[in-house]
């Protein structure tokens, strides 16, 4: 056996042991990007090599391997890379403002660090510095809405529940109401998906930096009946939300465009059509024209709004030729 097959089947007998109910053929494809026969060799690999090793068919027909093996817990890989991920979205929860999940990702990471000897956590903690120094992108630069710590942790302590929020919105000394949290969505301006009964069950959008003395009530509620946050957030390009522009968007990149904008991933539910003369149209259906237009803004006079109207009456008069690069 090689030793990355041997890695492989290490962090295998690993996640089967800690997956309250084991890991399936069609799990070890996804994680190990192998393919169904591969991952059933691996299973076999598995069996032969570790004790307690036992599996189970699920009411899903799905079979799934578990690993009670003691032993596993002394096989523990290198922590660097775990130690720079919780850094990493340790620093980016400090900057969202989401200081409990600063904190637990801190705590968590100090555990991680505790459970090393001196001399293995020296050394991960320089190593995992060390990549960490060179990423920029972990204080990501830009303009970005600053967000209140303690409304964003009651938003939080809301959704727990989930539990109704009362909160101030607009102006610090606006009257209260009470909101239904259903989500929240995080961008360069974020939005809390709630709905206010006193406004009926339409679900609306609260932007958060809009949002005074937040405070999670007692109080819990149902949420509405089929209600995903995946799929209200793909019903818009960016976060904000307006039903009305909601529709079929089409946009063609010019041929000097097309090979960088077939990189960028617009929308999820995204078509691109490449044409005869080199030029890309890019579909998809979605809402917020607003945030579109600033986006597009960025192509100069190398995208054309081909629909909708009203999306393509916003950006006339404000496509550049003058522009040296692509976004």
């Amino acid at each position: 056996m090689s030793f990355s097959k041997a890695q492989d089947l290490i962090r295998l007998a690993r996640l089967a042991a800690t997956r309250r109910i084991g890991i399936s053929l069609e799990e070890i494809c996804a994680e190990f990007e192998v393919t169904h026969r591969t991952a059933q060799r691996m299973t076999e690999a598995l069996e032969t090599v570790f004790t307690g090793v036992e599996w189970q068919d699920g009411p899903d027909r799905r079979r799934r391997w578990r690993v009670s093996d003691p032993m596993l817990d002394r096989l523990r890989p290198r922590e660097e890379t775990a130690i720079e991920a919780l850094e990493i979205a340790g620093r980016s929860a400090h900057a969202e403002g989401r200081v409990r999940h600063a904190k637990a990702l801190s705590d968590l990471r100090e555990g991680q660090l505790a459970r090393l000897t001196p001399r293995d956590a020296l050394r991960t903690e320089a190593d995992a510095e060390a990549v960490l120094t060179a990423m920029g992108s972990v204080t990501k630069p830009g303009p970005r809405v600053n967000l209140k710590p303690a409304v964003l942790d009651a938003i939080i302590e809301a959704l727990r529940g989930p539990f109704r929020l009362r909160l101030r919105y607009g102006e610090p000394d606006a009257l209260e109401r009470i909101i239904e949290p259903h989500g929240l969505l995080l961008g360069h301006r974020s939005y809390l998906v709630a709905r206010q009964p006193s406004r009926g069950d339409t679900i609306l959008n609260f932007r958060t930096d809009r949002i005074h003395g937040a405070e999670a009530l007692d109080e819990s509620f149902a949420m509405a009946d089929g209600f995903s946050l995946d799929d209200y957030a793909s019903q818009s390009f960016g976060v904000y939300q307006d039903p009305s522009q909601y529709g079929e968007v089409i946009w063609r990149f010019a041929p000097e465009a097309a090979t960088r904008a077939a990189e960028f991933r617009f929308h999820p539910t995204q078509v691109l059509e490449p044409l005869d003369d080199g030029s890309l149209i890019v579909r998809f259906h979605a809402a917020g024209w607003l945030e579109m237009t600033w986006h597009l803004y960025q192509w100069g006079d190398k995208v054309e709004v081909i629909a909708p109207e009203g999306l393509r009456a916003m950006v006339a008069g404000y496509r550049r030729a003058d522009f040296g690069a692509f976004p």
